[in-house]
């Protein structure tokens, strides 16, 4: 049994697991507290204005409330020109630009990092939010800074209805049964499927933890790319056995099961069907903010050995891994990486989160080329350690 997490309220993440996780709210009090210390408003504002970022202006008319528009990114000082009252400014991935944030996801080692989508950033003046809604994935909301209130109503789905003619999708109503203000450090857990209204008391920061699923439609398109890259099934199949004539607008019973178990075949080809789908959960969401790295070599390293560097994962990237047959497959980016067997060991520690010295234990040839290429390809990144 794992020890209480102060980020889940003292519970065990066992105990998170099996009665919060997908199921219902929970509210912890300072579970973040160094969160309120990372970014202020103005560093939201500047970063929304980066040509580089995902950013969302969301504004509420003035004459009436219920009526919204939306500006997407690239955002430019005009657009923050003639406010209204209320309006709110969302940043994704905020993770890639501060180190502190990307850092916190450490709180969260009970969810595997193929789950994480970013961390998003709201804000708002007094009175600002995204009107009531819910979303498909999981997110941990925590106040960084000022206090927002939040109200939490029923379960929804696909089948809810929306407000029509709006350029969100915003629900008409929600059945209120939880209503609390959140102060700097606080977290709410808010599952899949749960609707919420979230309103600014005040000039506020919320950071939105959000991990997501993928859904079956992307993992086809991603089966469907490898299949197609794929030259052996770019042939056509046998035929099946032909012993008697059929009408010839007619396809048979026999003829279709011929076809579906050839395309279940492959699909069932667990090689195939697995690098399809680690593939698409090794992808950067944001890969346009994956930095273009400094060409390193080996000698470089070499050099740097015993100088105090760490190794970790570049906040943009993604680096997942399987094992089979006590084998270790890594993908990063959205593709398969070769790695030395030597080397597999330590980069399982590092897609684990840590951060992994680059000393005289890493000076085998081939690791250095292995650590020279994950570094060249921004996979992973050299910091200095802490003095």
């Amino acid at each position: 049994m794992s020890q209480p997490l102060d980020v889940l309220g003292g519970i065990t993440a066992e105990q998170f697991l099996s009665e919060y996780w997908q199921k219902k709210p929970l509210l912890v009090r300072n579970a973040l507290p160094e969160i309120s210390e990372i970014l202020v408003p103005d560093d939201v504002m500047e970063l929304a204005l980066d040509e580089n970022t995902t950013a969302r202006l969301i504004k509420q008319k003035d004459k009436d409330p219920n009526q919204w528009t939306v500006k997407n990114s690239p955002l430019v000082k005009g657009d923050f020109q003639k406010m209204p009252k209320f309006w709110t400014l969302l940043v994704q991935a905020v993770d890639h630009y501060s180190f502190d944030l990307a850092e916190l996801w450490k709180k969260f080692p009970f969810i595997p990092q193929w789950r994480r989508d970013d961390i998003m950033v709201s804000y708002a003046p007094q009175g600002g939010s995204v009107g009531k809604h819910f979303d498909f994935y999981d997110v941990f909301l925590v106040q960084g800074y000022g206090h927002r209130r939040w109200q939490l109503g029923q379960m929804c789905d696909t089948d809810s209805a929306f407000v029509e003619g709006q350029p969100l999708k915003l629900l008409p109503e929600i059945d209120v049964h939880f209503d609390e203000v959140l102060a700097p450090g606080d977290l709410l857990y808010v599952p899949p499927g749960l609707s919420h209204f979230g309103v600014a008391e005040d000039e506020c920061l919320t950071y939105s933890f959000g991990f997501r699923m993928p859904n079956v439609a992307d993992m086809m398109d991603r089966v469907s790319d490898k299949f197609m890259s794929n030259q052996s099934l770019r042939n056509p199949l046998i035929d099946v056995l032909r012993n008697h004539q059929n009408p010839i607008g007619q396809v048979t019973q026999v003829e279709l099961d011929h076809l579906k178990a050839e395309l279940l075949a492959k699909l069932n080809d667990s090689t195939l069907l697995e690098d399809a789908i680690m593939s698409l959960m090794a992808e950067s969401k944001y890969p346009e903010n994956i930095p273009e790295a400094e060409s390193i070599g080996t000698g470089d390293l070499e050099e740097v050995l015993e100088q105090g560097y760490l190794l970790q994962i570049e906040p943009a990237s993604r680096l997942i891994y399987t094992e089979q047959n006590n084998v270790l497959l890594f993908w990063a980016n959205g593709e398969s990486i070769c790695i030395s067997a030597q080397f597999a060991p330590t980069l399982k520690k590092i897609a684990d989160g840590q951060a992994v010295e680059l000393n005289i234990e890493l000076a085998d040839d081939e690791v250095l080329e292995n650590i020279a290429g994950l570094l060249n390809e921004s996979i992973m990144m050299l910091v200095p350690t802490e003095e």
